[in-house]
């Protein structure tokens, strides 16, 4: 059906089959409100230009007071002085009869170890190590690279603490697993409403 699952495609078909179907096969747009997303789009566009080594003088004398407090505890994070191997970098993989894959917030290298970085203007998942981005992206990495010396690190901005999950040959098993099991259920199109609390769709969900 799809050429390519997403972390937030597989995110919305757990959260609710239905709401899945309204906006990833009938293609329906529902209104939202963007400005909650304005800083992290501020700090993960600085973060790019920071680790591509660009002239971002003119971005910093931008941020507000509150940015500026999230971008000085994320510049002086170690992996910020590790070699930058990529930003926004789109990668894929093939698990079973599906691609899996998405856009990495930054891809950076210490020695032969590479550490896949992902800034939370929010929190960090709950159950980080098996959440879908975490897990797409490890597998990503691992495949397009040949190596398993891979970790994942979210950068939590707002309480300014890091979640790390160190990838392994069990959690690629489990990983991929876990994939083909919710995309055949896809494939199945079991599509019946599952949550439905604050949901932009609840005006056209007919349950």
């Amino acid at each position: 059906m799809f050429q390519q699952f997403s972390p937030n495609m597989l995110k919305t078909f757990k959260l609710c089959p239905k709401k899945f179907e309204f906006k990833y096969i009938k293609k329906i747009s529902m209104p939202v409100n963007d400005e909650i997303f304005e800083t992290g789009k501020n700090i993960h566009a600085l973060a790019s230009y920071y680790l591509r080594k660009e002239n971002i003088d003119k971005m910093e004398a931008a941020l507000n007071p509150a940015e500026k407090i999230l971008w000085e505890y994320l510049k002086q994070v170690k992996y910020f002085g590790y070699e930058c191997v990529n930003t926004e970098y789109n990668l894929a993989v093939k698990i079973g009869d599906h691609f899996f894959g998405g856009r990495l917030d930054a891809l950076v290298k210490d020695g032969d170890k590479y550490y896949i970085l992902d800034y939370k203007t929010g929190s960090a998942p709950k159950e980080a190590a098996y959440d879908f981005q975490t897990m797409i992206y490890l597998l990503c990495v691992n495949a397009f690279f040949n190596t398993n010396n891979v970790s994942f690190v979210y950068l939590d901005l707002k309480n300014k603490t890091e979640v790390v999950i160190e990838l392994t040959e069990e959690l690629i098993q489990e990983y991929k697993k876990r994939l083909i099991d919710i995309s055949d259920k896809i494939d199945k199109e079991e599509f019946s409403p599952a949550k439905c609390s604050n949901c932009e769709f609840d005006i056209i969900c007919y349950h």
